[in-house]
């Protein structure tokens, strides 16, 4: 059983992680994302409110994020554990997600962190961008949007690494190797006993 989140910047391939290392564990890859598109699609109560913000470019507000997230994490394959893709995101969400799981006495496992250069960040976003056709995401566009990740996600970064469940993983070079070293950083860090406590199995 692992509960576990991943962080990455914009264009660290945090998405296309997620999925194989949940794969690998045997537990969903949940992502903010997806939870947005089929509650729209469901046409929910928290679709319809979470439309709103989306329609405008605006964050979508903690509380419908975190109200998808309880219903999410009730379903039956999210019994065994998790990998948390978009969420947490900052430290009012972190809190969140502590009440959440103390309802059933769990708490999170292990944190992954895709590490990768700005430089290398920014080439990524630049030939995805070329690539999609996306004008909009220029040197300029993409340098704020790191900086805004970094300055919202320093909170959850902080809190983390402060209670020891924080790994770090070099999100650079071949997918396979980066899934590798991130599977292997959760289980050293599962089996270092380093998360273990009240609460946890």
């Amino acid at each position: 059983m692992a509960r576990l989140i991943i962080l990455g910047p914009p264009g660290s391939g945090k998405g296309t992680q997620a999925e194989y290392i949940a794969r690998h564990f045997s537990i969903p890859a949940i992502s903010t994302g997806d939870l947005f598109r089929a509650h729209v699609k469901g046409r929910t109560e928290l679709g319809a409110e979470a439309g709103k913000y989306m329609d405008k470019g605006e964050f979508v507000p903690d509380h419908v994020t975190t109200g998808m997230l309880r219903l999410r994490l009730q379903d039956g394959d999210a019994a065994a554990g998790f990998l948390l893709d978009g969420y947490p995101r900052n430290a009012a969400q972190v809190l969140a997600l502590d009440e959440l799981l103390s309802s059933g006495r769990h708490a999170v496992d292990v944190v992954i962190a895709l590490t990768v250069g700005d430089d290398e960040l920014a080439a990524r976003m630049l030939r995805r961008a070329k690539e999609q056709g996306r004008s909009d995401d220029t040197e300029s566009v993409i340098k704020r949007r790191l900086e805004l990740y970094r300055d919202e996600t320093h909170a959850v970064v902080t809190s983390y690494t402060e209670r020891g469940l924080l790994v770090s993983v070099d999100g650079t070079g071949e997918r396979e190797a980066i899934t590798a070293a991130a599977i292997a950083a959760v289980q050293a860090a599962l089996e270092r006993g380093s998360v273990a406590g009240p609460g946890r199995d």
